[in-house]
């Protein structure tokens, strides 16, 4: 597999992402929580650039002990990006599309080498 150049690990700052091209393929490249993901930037909803959206901790809601609702609050552990679009949004930390997790976008091994980020496209 080759390997495509994102970035110097030390200007790729956490909670960025960046956009690679090979072969025809664009891929979005995110550092989130210190890791990296990469997925194909193609929505699987009408082909959308999903990994250029904007990206939000999951949307949870709080219920009381009697299960009444008592409001929201931010995901600690699950981050979304959205597809700009249409809304999709999908899982940072596996491509799947939170609305179905059946579909998943296509995933990119990501790797580190001495002070650079590369996919395996």
């Amino acid at each position: 597999m080759p390997e495509v150049f994102v970035e110097k690990l030390a200007e790729f700052a956490e909670g960025d992402r960046r956009i690679v091209f090979h072969d025809g393929v664009e891929i979005g490249v995110f550092h989130w929580q210190g890791n990296f993901y990469a997925y194909q930037n193609l929505c699987l909803h009408q082909g959308g650039p999903c990994c250029e959206g904007v990206i939000m901790h999951k949307v949870e809601d709080v219920l009381g002990t009697d299960k009444t609702w008592l409001g929201q609050k931010f995901s600690a552990d699950e981050a979304h990006f959205v597809c700009p679009w249409h809304g999709y949004e999908y899982d940072m930390k596996t491509g799947e599309c939170v609305s179905d997790r059946k579909l998943k976008l296509r995933k990119y091994k990501v790797v580190e080498k001495g002070d650079e980020v590369y996919v395996l496209a």
